[in-house]
């Protein structure tokens, strides 16, 4: 039987996040997927950040779609 539980390593111990019903020894592989602290560095969000970061717009843009004539 395999299964998967998230835990956290730190200091040289494995924190998991549930406790698994195992009543006996059995074989553990451990994967260190990346930093923690990495994912948890939110940048705050500004108003306004992705002004001008549209480049190019074809002409056409708002013109229905040929594609969806059959809808219209």
């Amino acid at each position: 039987m395999l299964s998967t539980i998230k835990g956290v390593y730190n200091k040289g111990q494995i924190i998991l996040e549930e406790h698994p019903e195992i009543n006996k020894p059995v074989e553990v592989l451990v994967t260190f997927t990346e930093d923690i602290h990495k994912n948890n560095e939110k940048k705050p969000l500004v108003f306004g950040a992705l002004k001008g970061s549209v480049l190019y717009m074809a002409p056409d843009f708002n013109e229905p779609l040929e594609d969806l004539e059959d809808y219209m």
